[in-house]
């Protein structure tokens, strides 16, 4: 058997290409959701870029003690995920002033928190887990049922505001059992939730 030398960079080539025409894909997906949801297209790729580099960063908000668990002495800092948490309230507001439909988003928003907050579970080290398809099921199947003409920004709020309300808010006074220094709320252990849930949940209605 021959080999030629260019086999090797010839493939790195293409799958770089084919990284780059799935991100590329996956990009205007998203940008597509948005739209849907009712931001405007000419704002929809940026809250989108927001989302996703501000997961890397975590605002602080204030610090709990632990002290009463033995294998942690130090307070844990409770921050704030700029693309898990402050982005997504940020979008639904803005929706909420645009549709007015307070009411049916807070209905929304009260089921997707109390279906997520029974099925979380605290994984110490870890974060907090929930199952990732069952927010946005619920929060589209909610959604059609309240505003089936104007299900896509109901599904949105109701998926992304009621996850983070069920998983983290409604688990804060689990913080010490976590273990960690520093607990981000809309963060690593819930951003995919959050920000997929949105999304998921504004293409299913």
């Amino acid at each position: 058997m021959t080999h030629s030398p260019a086999t090797l960079p010839l493939l790195l080539v293409l799958l770089a290409l084919l990284a780059l025409l799935v991100l590329l894909v996956e990009m205007r997906v998203l940008t597509y959701a948005y739209r849907k949801v009712g931001v405007h297209p000419r704002y929809a790729f940026g809250v989108m870029l927001l989302s996703l580099l501000g997961s890397q960063v975590n605002i602080p908000i204030f610090a709990v003690s632990t002290r009463a668990v033995a294998a942690a002495h130090d307070p844990t800092v409770v921050a704030l995920n700029v693309g898990g948490a402050l982005i997504p309230i940020l979008v639904s507001l803005y929706l909420l002033a645009r549709t007015r439909m307070y009411g049916r988003m807070l209905i929304g928003v009260a089921v997707v928190a109390a279906v997520v907050h029974s099925l979380a579970e605290i994984v110490p080290g870890v974060g907090i887990a929930v199952p990732m398809f069952v927010p946005p099921l619920v929060a589209a199947a909610v959604a059609l049922l309240l505003a089936f003409r104007r299900a896509p920004p109901v599904a949105y709020v109701s998926g992304s505001m009621g996850t983070l309300i069920g998983a983290d808010l409604l688990n804060l006074g689990q913080i010490a059992r976590l273990g960690a220094p520093v607990v981000s709320i809309g963060g690593a252990g819930t951003f995919d939730g959050v920000f997929l849930t949105g999304i998921l949940a504004g293409l299913l209605a």
